[in-house]
């Protein structure tokens, strides 16, 4: 928990009443690798912080509006991001998207209608809660541009800034899945990237 209000306490100014009704509702869980926080046909009801492990949101591709099997990783999140499906948080709607934890994780979450106490009771929260809305969305839409713009092996070279560690957390699949490349093709990449390192 120190972990997140330490983030909290960095982005805006607390009152002492807010840290100690957050001490309150801030539920701590424990779950195993391949938990999911989230299904489709689930509304996204908690929002998460990871205080430990890595986290993956993805769907299923479809073909004339059925499933057809294939995952598409949309995202990676480790310690000290928060995670949730933000359309369906938002719109109260059933999600689309699978949030799966790839480590055993400790994460602490609070649900949409505690968070709108929050909002309603704290309005110092609700500066913290534009902050961390703004980030996101701009990570996002980072992600959106660097898929439609960017080559793969400036995609895969672009992660490895973001994510350092990547490759000794997550299965080589899902970071092909994220990049939109084969399992092989980023093999290549890694030994071209390998290599140039070597010279």
């Amino acid at each position: 928990m120190e972990q997140l209000l330490a983030i909290i306490c960095s982005l805006y100014p607390v009152s002492d009443s807010l840290i100690a009704t957050l001490v309150i509702m801030l539920r701590r869980d424990k779950f195993p690798r391949k938990h999911w926080l989230l299904q489709p046909g689930q509304v996204s009801d908690r929002l998460y912080f990871i205080e430990q492990g890595v986290v993956r949101g993805y769907y299923l591709k479809t073909r004339s509006s059925q499933p057809d099997g294939r995952e598409v990783t949309s995202w990676f999140m480790r310690e000290d991001d928060f995670v949730f499906s933000i359309i369906s948080f938002y719109t109260r709607q059933p999600a689309r998207e699978y949030i799966e934890l790839l480590e055993d994780s400790i994460v602490w979450s609070i649900s949409y209608a505690q968070l709108q106490q929050l909002y309603h009771d704290f309005p110092e929260f609700t500066i913290i809660g534009r902050l961390l809305t703004e980030k996101y969305y701009v990570l996002s839409e980072i992600r959106g541009q660097n898929l439609r713009m960017q080559s793969a092996s400036e995609r895969y070279e672009q992660l490895l800034i973001d994510f350092p560690a990547i490759f000794q957390r997550v299965p080589l699949k899902y970071i092909a899945s994220h990049l939109g490349i084969s399992p092989e093709t980023l093999s290549r990449l890694r030994g071209q990237a390998t290599h140039s390192r070597r010279n």
